[in-house]
């Protein structure tokens, strides 16, 4: 019995590891742990390859915003398939299979993935908060390209951190003869390592969550859209005053529209926010308790909560994408049916509409003056005005961080 303590003791609790030998070796324990894993994981990995596609693929949806969900998509999927798919044979198996290399790169794989979803999420909260109480500065701030190079560094930087644990873990063998992937060193010495994965990567990244969303939710709900003359909307208004008269009823509402997309896509995110801290809660809760105490907690059917919880949070994103973004439930339906999103083809009859409306006055000028040199002259210079506007106002919707909303 007292071995049998002592080896628990030396085990992680890592999110791919199981730790009581007689309850994990119960065909009850193995069905549901199978089959929740297999589930969520499955759901998880197909939708979060679709979120890189839909996005890669689709030019229209190649914004600020998108690039750090990109990013986050991309780590869920390596959180998935370096824990969730493992922890499938381990859960059959009752063993570790995957040897000395396997223990160090699953591990190093499973931490990279998780740091790197909450720098992606502390990423978009920033630029939101930038995109929305900042607009003036957002607009150079805000950009494909400045948020490609935050995500390659974050990358990075994890990439680096993450390193730590390959001279960390290592095969453990019991007395028995059972194989896990668990700590090279006493338990003690990963207590700085937990508190600081804790710090940096839960607790800083929600705390400035509730910050920064306290402040957006102030933009956006509290404060009129007339006492903001700094505001996107007020730009637009201004743009807009410089458009010809012919399209003023179409963009009449247009202000009003962005101001409803911009609260649909913080809504999304925020929603994003607040399920990773619940779903990661009991895992994080867990490690810092055992941290601290001489006996660990590590009941096999808690820990297998606690697993379902981290994978769900990594599967269940593009689920929230699809039911709050019209663009990204456009892009995936696209995907499906191999076709245009719903998003290119509603610009088709805009664009139709405003050339049509040059040749009622091309038609009009004709009957009415001739078709003499100037009234063409005249045409042709409202043709390339209108073209050039159209282009420009395409141009800028792809480094403006508010083209996920509805």
């Amino acid at each position: 019995m007292t071995n049998n303590a002592s080896s628990r003791m030396e085990i992680p609790t890592n999110i791919s590891l199981s730790s009581s030998v007689p309850v994990t070796d119960l065909l009850e324990y193995k069905t549901v742990s199978v089959f929740l894993v297999l589930l969520v994981c499955g759901v998880g990995i197909v939708g979060n390859v679709m979120v890189v596609l839909v996005v890669l693929t689709t030019r229209h949806m190649r914004t600020p915003t998108n690039c750090y969900l990109v990013s986050l998509a991309i780590a869920d999927l390596t959180v998935l398939v370096a824990a969730g798919l493992p922890n499938v044979l381990d859960s059959l198996t009752g063993k570790w299979i995957f040897g000395h290399v396997g223990c160090l790169g699953i591990t190093y794989l499973q931490y990279l993935g998780i740091n790197v979803s909450s720098c992606s999420i502390t990423a978009f909260t920033v630029e939101r908060y930038i995109a929305i109480c900042h607009p003036m500065k957002a607009q150079t701030v805000c950009t494909v390209s400045r948020a490609k190079r935050i995500i390659a560094g974050v990358w990075i930087f994890t990439c680096i951190y993450c390193m730590l644990w390959f001279f960390l873990v290592d095969i453990q063998v019991s007395q028995d003869g059972h194989v896990q992937c668990g700590y090279k060193v006493k338990r003690e010495l990963y207590l700085p390592i937990y508190l600081i994965d804790f710090t940096i990567f839960y607790a800083i990244p929600l705390l400035l969550a509730i910050v920064l969303y306290g402040l957006i939710s102030r933009v956006l709900y509290l404060s009129p859209l007339s006492n903001h003359p700094d505001t996107s909307a007020t730009m637009l208004r201004r743009s807009y005053n410089e458009t010809s008269k012919a399209g003023k009823k179409g963009r009449q509402g247009q202000p009003k529209t962005m101001l409803s997309s911009r609260k649909q896509v913080t809504k999304m995110l925020a929603v994003v926010v607040i399920l990773f801290a619940l779903l990661w809660m009991p895992y994080r809760t867990l490690v810092l308790i055992n941290s601290f105490v001489s006996t660990p907690y590590l009941d096999a059917w808690f820990l297998l909560f606690c697993r379902t919880c981290i994978y769900a949070n990594s599967a269940i994103n593009p689920v929230i994408y699809n039911a709050m973004s019209q663009k990204f439930r456009s892009a995936f339906r696209g995907l499906y049916s191999c076709q245009l999103p719903v998003a290119h083809q509603r610009t088709l009859p805009v664009n139709l509409s405003g050339f049509s409306t040059v040749r009622d006055m091309q038609t009009s000028q004709a009957n009415g003056n001739g078709t003499n040199d100037t009234s063409r002259r005249t045409v042709r210079k409202s043709v390339t005005n209108l073209t050039k506007k159209h282009n420009e106002s395409n141009n800028q919707g792809t480094d403006q961080p508010t083209d996920i909303g509805p």
